[in-house]
């Protein structure tokens, strides 16, 4: 085995380890801004101590949908996010082979997460939010955000599970 697709592997584990990284600290740092309004929210509407601000609800959304988007990217990282336990204990062979034809179809939603949400994107380039005057495309990028960080990290365990099934190839022969 040549050293080349072994440094290419250890660029790729780099570049999903980073941004796994990255991603964990956005989705602590939502959820801290995510209390800001949420609680503004609550003392205005049963104090008086300050007045009753609208444009709470826009901010508390728009942090609500990207810690969900960002929790997605993170649980298939961390594979509690698209596991469902129908088989038997398998043996390591048998788990990579369905591990691959499940991470097929993730693949596929990837891909129309991506198609989908840039389209979805692009409609909302020019527009903004109609109270705190947000611009839309900073909600709606995390659509194709999450479906390229889906084909990055599942396409890092599809190696991982082609390496399962080589290695007991190599050890069948």
């Amino acid at each position: 085995m040549t050293d080349a697709p072994r440094a290419a592997r250890g660029l790729w584990r780099r570049i999903a380890d980073a941004w796994y990284r990255v991603l964990c600290a956005l989705m602590v740092t939502a959820l801290v801004v995510l209390l800001v309004p949420v609680s503004l929210q609550i003392l205005s509407r049963h104090t008086e101590l300050i007045p009753s601000y609208i444009w709470t609800e826009e901010l508390a959304r728009l942090m609500f949908i990207w810690i969900v988007m960002i929790g997605a990217m993170v649980g298939l990282r961390e594979r509690t996010h698209f596991v469902v336990d129908l088989w038997p204990t398998l043996s390591a062979r048998a788990n990579a082979r369905v591990e691959l034809l499940s991470g097929i179809g993730i693949l596929v939603f990837a891909a129309v997460f991506v198609y989908g949400g840039w389209e979805f994107t692009e409609f909302a380039i020019y527009r903004i939010s109609e109270l705190a005057e947000l611009p839309l495309w900073t909600i709606h990028m995390a659509w194709p955000l999450l479906g390229l960080t889906w084909l990055l990290f599942q396409g890092e365990h599809m190696i991982d599970m082609l390496r399962v099934l080589r290695s007991a190839d190599t050890a069948r022969n």
